[in-house]
């Protein structure tokens, strides 16, 4: 599986607020999405997730995601690897995803930018 990079996963209270903070550090522009009843700005490295607690308190529980260049692939790695599919693939608004629970327990969602 190549892994073409990492976004860390920031749970905000005030999206608004927060997407002027991380655009200045980042000097990149927010893309903003809903998905379910959270919204998300994808910002540089950065996934800011605002919503209703018991939403996020899930979210919290993924350590990162990962971007590859196909989720297919990355089912057959990690099945070989004995990791547990959690969730998908799925697509989503910015690609399709899958959420992956490794042997040491770490949980990780993957994502690639191909259409559904």
């Amino acid at each position: 599986m190549d892994i073409l990079g990492t976004s860390l996963r920031v749970c905000v209270t005030d999206l608004d607020a927060a997407i002027g903070v991380y655009e200045r550090l980042t000097g990149a522009e927010a893309m903003r999405y809903r998905q379910g009843g959270v919204s998300v700005a994808a910002v540089g490295c950065f996934f800011l997730m605002s919503g209703p607690e018991e939403q996020l308190s899930v979210l919290r529980k993924i350590t990162a995601t990962l971007a590859v260049k196909d989720v297919d692939h990355a089912v057959a790695d990690l099945t070989a690897v004995g990791a547990q599919i959690i969730a998908g693939p799925l697509p989503t608004p910015i690609g399709r995803n899958l959420v992956a629970r490794h042997p040491d327990g770490s949980v990780f969602e993957y994502v690639d930018r191909k259409a559904a």
